[in-house]
């Protein structure tokens, strides 16, 4: 009696998180923790502590089998929509990361834009009076200023 109540409750928070997960627009995280919160009710209504007893004719142990068969159609279904769409979030964010706009081809010899202006000679070392400005100098040069 107290293991069903602690199953049933478990089962409860479990379905609240995922109606909170599922609110915040995460449907996929939201399905996984229906899974498993659907889990502790199922073993509960298989009756696998009263196994031996009556499980083979017990139309509650048959509704449990039911219920681990939904929270298996749910994993299976999350995994399948999860490889569909590329892997997890964090893999997702790095391919996006790698993938960026105007990279060179990998069997590319030279860039797509072409040769662009070649930078400046440097001008010679100035003396030692002048080390203070050398670095300011060189920012305006560059800048066109």
């Amino acid at each position: 009696m107290i293991a069903e109540t602690v199953c049933s409750a478990v089962s409860a928070a479990g379905l609240g998180i995922a109606v909170v997960t599922a609110y915040r627009k995460r449907f996929l995280a939201a399905a996984r923790i229906a899974a498993y919160s659907l889990v502790p009710v199922g073993l509960v209504m298989t009756g696998v502590v009263d196994w031996l007893a009556d499980t083979a004719f017990s139309p509650t142990a048959w509704a449990g089998f039911g219920v681990l068969g939904l929270s298996w159609v749910l994993f299976a279904t999350t995994r399948t929509v999860e490889r569909r769409r590329g892997g997890t979030r964090k893999e997702r964010k790095a391919a996006r990361a790698a993938a960026q706009p105007g990279a060179v081809a990998p069997g590319a010899s030279a860039p797509s834009l072409g040769q662009g202006a070649r930078p400046a000679a440097r001008p010679a070392p100035a003396s030692r009076g002048d080390e203070d400005f050398s670095d300011i100098e060189a920012i305006l040069k560059k800048h066109g200023i």
